[in-house]
């Protein structure tokens, strides 16, 4: 393997000189950068990632917080496959490689550990809740100036650095589609109020009712968890509230709806109106097809690493950054 030492003997410079321009540390004249470069490159020298870590005082990794639900494919739900592909394709731009930490919201409550020993530079947490335990560890992280962002959740009353998507419009366009389609009692299946786009869709969808004169009726108001076992389980339900069209808060719970009801003998997209949200793949291959609200979330994890990278090279770390990215309906079969 060709040494350190040969690539100073062959630039003329020291050892030291070859260390400081590898490593990115301290003033150099442009010159001799270039010719220790040139060197490293003719010899085909690759330097020691550990030891390149310990003389930037940083790990290169970036480390992305993700909930551990037991028995859920989490990498086959499409917000986090594609939140995750768009990290890593960013982290990979900035030389960035990805640390990934499992993380029970039942049982952990400290992201803190994960800055520990020097594991990760920065961190993006997605999943997170809004619970009292979660507002505090984030509280914690922010007063150690730890650089972070949540991707999908959004806290009012924390000043935090978020990458969102614009939920309320996203859960307005997609009702007053189904209003505008001549549907007047549509049900709505949301998922769990801990996260801040629950919330943010419940809004949207008050908003059209409301910009159509009608009143929201407690009784259209469903709740599962934002899995299709959810969808499936909860729409004998909905059938009894005798709804014309549903609007369901993701993909996965109107699909898992849309099976169940066909067991029914009810026909979705003929006999009633089905949109759900986020654009998954199984939207486009569901049967009908089904309209749905699309997310950027390739784009928002993105976005976030690169904000929260920024903070670690800019000294950022006390930044406030609250991004949030636009929304659009996909109009299909399905109403």
């Amino acid at each position: 393997m060709v040494t350190r030492k040969e690539v100073a003997a062959l630039a003329g410079v020291s050892e030291a000189t070859v260390s400081r321009v590898l490593n990115g540390v301290g003033p150099m004249k442009e010159e001799t950068r270039q010719r220790v470069l040139e060197a490293a490159e003719q010899l085909n020298y690759h330097p020691n990632a550990i030891a390149q870590s310990f003389a930037r005082g940083r790990s290169g990794n970036l480390g992305v917080v993700l909930p551990y639900v037991p028995k859920v494919h989490l990498f086959s739900t499409y917000y986090f496959a594609e939140t995750l592909s768009g990290i890593g394709a960013k982290a990979a731009e900035k030389g960035y490689d990805l640390l990934l930490k499992f993380r029970s919201p039942e049982t952990e409550s400290d992201y803190t550990t994960l800055f520990q020993r020097q594991k990760v530079d920065a961190c993006i947490i997605l999943g997170a809740r809004n619970t009292p335990e979660e507002r505090e560890s984030l509280l914690r992280l922010k007063e150690g100036g730890l650089p972070f962002c949540l991707v999908n959740q959004h806290f009012e009353d924390a000043e935090l650095c978020e990458v969102d998507a614009d939920h309320v419009t996203g859960s307005y366009s997609a009702v007053s589609h189904l209003l505008a389609r001549g549907h007047r009692k549509i049900a709505f299946l949301n998922g769990s109020p801990e996260y801040s786009n629950s919330a943010d869709r419940l809004l949207g969808y008050r908003q059209a009712l409301q910009e159509a004169g009608r009143q929201l009726e407690p009784e259209l108001l469903f709740e599962g968890n934002y899995s299709r076992s959810s969808g499936y389980r909860i729409a004998e339900e909905i059938v009894k509230a005798q709804p014309d069209a549903v609007f369901a808060a993701n993909d996965r719970m109107a699909v898992g709806l849309m099976q169940r009801m066909r067991e029914l003998g009810i026909q979705p997209g003929k006999d009633i109106a089905i949109a759900g949200y986020d654009n998954s793949d199984a939207a486009k291959i569901a049967d009908p097809p089904l309209t749905s609200v699309a997310v950027p979330f390739f784009e928002m994890g993105a976005l976030a690493a690169e904000k929260v990278l920024s903070m670690v090279h800019e000294d950022g770390t006390g930044l406030v950054i609250r991004e949030k990215l636009q929304t659009q309906l996909v109009v299909r079969q399905s109403c």
